[in-house]
């Protein structure tokens, strides 16, 4: 891992706004369902420990094939820092084509470098998500995503509906114009009120 200093001023806001994102509740929620799946233990609680158990991909790309089998080919067991890259690659790369879509899921320096753990759980989430939605029977991650729901209006419908105004464009059985006076002219006053 890359010896990076540590940043003053702009910098240190950001990477202490990023360190408060980070949730041990998810953390704990994605590390039983990565369990729970692949049947393998990722050690004990943690961020320092997740980060050490998911650092070379192996286990995220065992957790992509019992998802979708044959998601990754190749599995790499070195401890060569290309190849535990390649292997977040390779997962990252099965999980959008297994439907998760980019802007949930993560970068490999995200993991392998330590730079984004929260969005790294984001994303372990996302792929939860998406595994409830196609109907994984094994343990599930969060909520299930939605689905559409779509509606189909007739055209009578639709007409009666251009004649409804709805309440959010507001009511005029309240309000009225009593008493303003119209845009530049002067105040009125009566003189009847006034002493001379």
């Amino acid at each position: 891992m890359a010896s990076r200093p540590k940043g003053f001023g702009l910098t240190a806001e950001l990477e202490r706004k990023k360190a408060e994102k980070y949730s041990p509740e998810m953390e704990q929620d994605a590390r039983e369902w990565i369990e729970a799946v692949t049947g393998e233990s990722l050690g004990g609680p943690g961020q320092d420990a997740f980060h050490e158990a998911l650092k070379d991909g192996a286990i995220l790309c065992k957790l992509i094939n019992h998802l979708a089998p044959g998601s990754v080919k190749k599995i790499n067991t070195s401890k060569m820092a290309f190849k535990q890259m390649e292997n977040i690659g390779n997962f990252l790369s099965a999980s959008e084509a297994y439907g998760v879509v980019k802007q949930d899921s993560f970068q490999t320096v995200d993991l392998y470098e330590r730079q984004n753990m929260p969005q790294v759980l984001a994303g372990i989430h996302a792929l939860g998500r998406k595994a409830q939605k196609k109907g994984f029977s094994g343990p599930s991650l969060g909520p299930k995503e939605s689905s559409a729901n779509v509606r189909e209006f007739s055209d009578e419908q639709m007409q009666a509906g251009k004649n409804v105004i709805g309440l959010q464009m507001g009511t005029n059985k309240i309000a009225s114009q009593a008493g303003m006076t119209p845009y530049g002219l002067g105040r009125q006053i009566e003189k009847t009120n006034l002493k001379n």
